[in-house]
């Protein structure tokens, strides 16, 4: 039994050598470093990498969460550095606070404070990568996770194997394994107590779900890993497929809007799907809202955490949620010739002669103007009265006739002299402070 158990082991370090060499050959020429809690599968994968003579150093986080054996943890992850002679590297987190100043939970603090430590350690000591001991089973919970949270097809593809600098070499391999591997090779490890709580969603599925799975078929394991690979697959074809919709429905601008052509959208069979993978990546989630906006009036908004949809007549648009300031007031001394708007740079010059003109650049008569100048959002009831145009136009019927999108008009700024609009920028001057022949002092104005 001893010596089967033997050969297991020895064809298990064989097979880690061969997928290194085969998908993660890059780590052999890295300089790496190991996210080891102490448990057996971090213990494991740092024991595999001593195997193969890979150069690395040991990183230990301390969330100060189970007293003493906190402590104990750490101690022992330090003794397993000092007899492996690699550099250890420790920090401590009070995870409470942090969770409950961010109001989130226990688990999610953990990982945002581990993740942001492992980014300064691979700075500071110029690491490569940083390897952590996710395997098999835990591909299983995840996928679990996901599936009971109703997830899209990405969210059952799995742990991704490399994610930007963080590689999990230990995937293609199950914790069953993983425990042979260190009971042969006489490893210690350091058992944590909050495992066995199943009062969390991972335990309960990692003690009670997966050996029930496992039970009822004993190639569960195999199963799954086909049909990751086929959800994976998938999910590639879908991605595929979804570039070539985005090169066909969005229209990119230079203001960050997206413009998507209703009728573009209509011409696909499911346009829910399709929105679905368009938008999610945007952070959206209402998509019953999101189906509906497609014949809702002009004007309908769904929003998501970072953007906004808006239906404008036959498009809709999408956009980033930026944060405004609309009573913000700047004032433009007549010394001023320059000023920094959310639009971009304001810029005045006096000039002689006349050059060119286009949407970004007027021309005006400087007599008329009453310093200081003002730039500012428009509001209802704003009027002017429309360069080459006789009368008056209130600024709401001006940007209907021009068709601007709720968002456009939103984005709107006003230049005004003495309560008088000069100029809706970047769109149409006012006829009062247009030069004629009469004109001494000729300004040009320009926003860049």
């Amino acid at each position: 039994m001893k010596h089967v158990l033997r050969q297991i082991v020895e064809a298990l370090i064989q097979k880690f050598k061969t997928h290194i060499e085969n998908y993660l050959p890059f780590l052999k020429e890295g300089k790496l470093l190991i996210a080891c809690s102490g448990g057996l599968d971090s213990i494991a994968l740092t024991y595999l990498c001593r195997s193969l003579n890979l150069e690395f150093g040991i990183a230990h986080c301390n969330f100060k969460l189970r007293g003493t054996e906190s402590e104990e943890d750490e101690k022992f992850v330090s003794e397993v550095a000092d007899k492996l002679g690699v550099a250890f590297f420790v920090t401590s987190f009070d995870t409470e606070a942090y969770a409950n100043d961010h109001k989130i939970s226990i688990q999610m603090a953990a990982r945002e404070l581990r993740y942001t430590w492992f980014r300064e350690l691979l700075l500071e000591h110029q690491y490569d990568y940083v390897l952590t001991a996710h395997h098999k089973n835990d591909n299983i919970e995840t996928f679990l996770i996901n599936l009971s949270r109703g997830t899209g097809i990405e969210g059952l593809t799995g742990i991704p194997e490399i994610n930007d600098r963080y590689v999990r070499p230990l995937l293609p391999f199950s914790r069953n394994q993983i425990l042979e591997f260190a009971k042969e090779n006489n490893i210690q490890w350091r058992e944590d107590s909050s495992n066995s709580v199943t009062k969390y969603l991972r335990n309960r599925l990692r003690h009670n779900v997966v050996p029930e799975l496992l039970a009822i078929n004993p190639q569960f394991l195999q199963n799954f890993e086909t049909t990751l690979d086929h959800l994976k697959q998938a999910s590639t074809f879908v991605e595929n497929q979804m570039d070539r919709v985005r090169k066909d429905v969005f229209e990119y601008s230079e203001s960050d809007t997206i413009k998507i052509p209703i009728h573009k959208l209509q011409q696909y069979d499911d346009p829910k799907t399709y929105l679905y993978f368009l938008l999610k990546e945007y952070g959206f989630t209402a998509w019953n809202d999101i189906l509906q906006i497609l014949t809702a009036q002009s004007g309908k908004q769904v929003f998501s955490s970072t953007h906004r949809l808006v239906k404008n007549r036959a498009d809709l648009l999408l956009c980033p949620i930026i944060e405004d300031v609309p009573d913000r007031i700047y004032t433009i001394p007549e010394e001023e010739n320059m000023i920094m708007i959310p639009s971009g740079m304001l810029m005045f010059r006096e000039i002689f002669d006349i050059s060119n003109t286009d949407l970004q650049t007027i021309y005006v008569d400087k007599e008329k103007l009453k310093y200081p100048l003002v730039v500012r959002k428009w509001k209802e009831g704003d009027y002017f009265y429309p360069l080459g145009m006789k009368g008056k136009k209130k600024l709401s019927k001006y940007f209907k006739d021009e068709k601007l999108s709720l968002l456009a008009k939103e984005r709107v700024w006003l230049l005004c002299s003495g309560g008088d609009i000069v100029w809706i920028i970047n769109y149409r001057a006012d006829n009062r402070f247009k030069i004629s022949p009469k004109t001494k002092q000729l300004l040009k104005v320009t926003i860049t």
